[in-house]
């Protein structure tokens, strides 16, 4: 039996739940870029990176490119890098509601300003 839609979507949601993996999407959204300059842009170890684009391989949201020595990282479709830009303008908007919220709750507890300027 087949698992049901939303419990697929939660598995790759799931996936995409790591910071290494997000940064790496990130970096691959404007094309390929090799292993070498992901290391450079992340700082993590390299056998951490391995770990976190063989998920994105196994996935199937990332494709490796062999290029003689270099191994080169792609996105697999467009479709991830709207993805990442849906999330950019989800997560402004909260913020900025939050935003506003924060400074409607600073507005309340700041003193009350004096009804009769002092002389």
């Amino acid at each position: 039996m087949q698992a049901p839609l939303y419990q697929v979507k939660a598995e790759f949601f799931r996936m995409l739940g790591h910071p290494v993996r997000i940064r790496v999407l990130e970096l691959l959204q404007d094309g390929p870029v090799s292993v070498r300059d992901l290391l450079a842009d992340i700082e993590i170890e390299p056998s951490s990176l391995s770990q976190q684009l063989a998920v994105l391989r196994r996935s199937g949201i990332v494709v490796s490119i062999r290029e003689g020595s270099t191994v080169r990282y792609a996105l697999a479709g467009g479709d991830v890098a709207e993805l990442l830009r849906a999330a950019r303008r989800i997560l402004t908007e909260l913020l900025t509601g939050r935003n506003q919220l924060l400074a409607e709750l600073q507005q309340i507890d700041a003193p009350p300003e004096p009804l009769h300027p002092t002389r």
